[in-house]
């Protein structure tokens, strides 16, 4: 299927001849208008007509020796909130329906069209990208792809996103993430995902949660994948350096502060399933106390950086249109108001401390490992009935990862569940910037946890 195969083999299979652009769009197509599928909740539009002519381009180009890049010919989906020229971004609200359509493509979906790639579709997400669980009342809710019958969450905010990739709508997607939102839906869906250092990817004309704290970042079948999709969007050289890191006597630090406290069982044996496999390998693996996460839990308990931010981007919005915005939604932002600006000051202030102690017990490990999200994803309909079980699983499945986002680490999660299981991811986080190093350990790691 289309978007469980690793980029580089579609793309060696364009190269031979074995198959086409055209051929990869239409099966994508024909997955996302299938009925009873779920394209028509992972997938808020989709230009068809366009796809398919950028794709016989593509293969008319490929045959006159034009082959730009890796990625080129191959499908991908992108998240609502990155512009794309003459559609509307409505980062799945309907309060912005009524929006001009955009006057040109944004940074990271002009890079991806000049390496190539065939933007199929906009995908769902969250409204305005405020929640880890990924439920849409609007638009409905793409469904996981464990447990199908019974429906369970996607993860969010790139809910749409992972879905795309999973159930071969894609060959890959682009979401964003502000507290998690590329890699609670992959670890939940069974992609990787991978987030990236803040600014190293260009934020221009895409629709904001946090100036602060939002990043763009892939989700795909691979780390390799990834690191070719973070290349053609940061314009950098993180794809020529993706070798493996040697896994023999690399060093990797696993916190016991927080982050594996609630796991349930899946995820607490597919976890440490995959520490011994690590150490099997060869590489030191070693339990540390990671103070920092406490902090800054205590330093945010109040909405923090993130709180204070996505009031202020909306607090007019929700004034004129505040009845049209998913109430759960709504009840987050609008506890921003309560954040004065003397302790937002107070969070920036111990926002550099906190990373600076974080940067020094972490300096000696090649990465750090914890669960990217702690428990397995839960029923949709258990969230939907229940306001209760809504406000006690958001913050908790944005847990682990929203650690990452505060400190402004780079990170990947890595699937490591056995085939067939409930999908569970492995986070592997960096240091702030090191995302190419960071490749080079996923690849590794990866190696000797993934199981399928």
């Amino acid at each position: 299927m289309l978007g469980t195969r690793p980029l580089l083999q579609l793309a060696a299979d364009l190269a031979s001849g074995t198959t086409t652009s055209r051929e990869l769009v239409e099966q994508a197509l024909a997955v996302i208008e299938a009925p009873g599928g779920e394209g028509s909740r992972a997938f808020l539009s989709c230009n068809a007509d366009r796809a398919r002519v950028e794709a016989d381009a593509s293969d008319a180009m490929r045959k006159a020796g034009a082959v730009p890049s890796p990625l080129a010919g191959l499908p991908v989906s992108m998240k609502d909130l990155f512009d794309v020229a003459g559609e509307v971004t409505t980062a799945a609200s309907p309060t912005l329906a009524d929006e001009p359509p955009a006057t040109r493509d944004s940074t990271v979906v002009a890079r991806l069209r000049a390496a190539g790639a065939i933007v199929l579709g906009r995908t769902n997400l969250t409204e305005f990208a405020y929640s880890g669980i990924g439920i849409n009342p609007h638009f409905g809710t793409p469904r996981n792809p464990w447990d199908r019958a019974r429906g369970r969450i996607p993860g969010g905010s790139s809910s749409g996103a992972a879905v795309s990739v999973t159930d071969g709508m894609a060959a890959a997607a682009i979401g964003s993430d502000t507290g998690g939102s590329v890699r609670i839906p992959a670890a939940l869906c069974g992609v990787t995902g991978f987030k990236t250092t803040v600014g190293r990817i260009p934020l221009d004309r895409v629709f904001p949660l946090s100036n602060t704290l939002d990043s763009a970042g892939p989700l795909a079948p691979t780390v390799t994948c990834c690191a070719l999709l973070d290349a053609a969007m940061a314009g950098g050289d993180v794809w020529a350096s993706n070798t493996a890191l040697p896994i023999r006597g690399a060093r990797f630090g696993v916190p016991t502060t927080i982050v594996q406290d609630g796991m349930d069982d899946t995820v607490a044996a597919a976890f440490h399933a995959a520490l011994d496999r690590i150490s099997e390998a060869g590489a030191l693996l070693e339990d540390i106390a990671f103070e920092p996460f406490a902090d800054i839990a205590e330093v945010s308990a109040a909405g923090g950086i993130l709180g204070a931010e996505a009031y202020a981007l909306h607090r007019d919005r929700l004034a004129a249109k505040g009845n049209m915005v998913d109430p759960r939604v709504r009840t987050r932002i609008e506890r921003g108001a309560k954040i004065s600006g003397a302790d937002l000051l107070d969070v920036i202030e111990a926002r550099a401390g906190i990373r600076s102690r974080a940067d020094a017990i972490g300096a000696d490990y090649e990465a750090i490992l914890m669960p990217t999200v702690a428990i397995v994803a839960p029923p949709i309909g258990d969230i939907v009935a229940s306001d209760e079980l809504y406000a006690e699983m958001n913050p908790f499945i944005l847990r682990n990862t929203t650690f990452g986002n505060f400190l402004d680490r780079c990170a990947l999660s890595i699937p490591i569940h056995e085939p067939g299981e409930a999908p569970v991811g492995l986070m592997v986080m960096d240091r702030t910037g090191a995302d190419a190093h960071l490749i080079r350990v996923g690849i590794a790691v990866e190696s000797v946890v993934r199981r399928f």
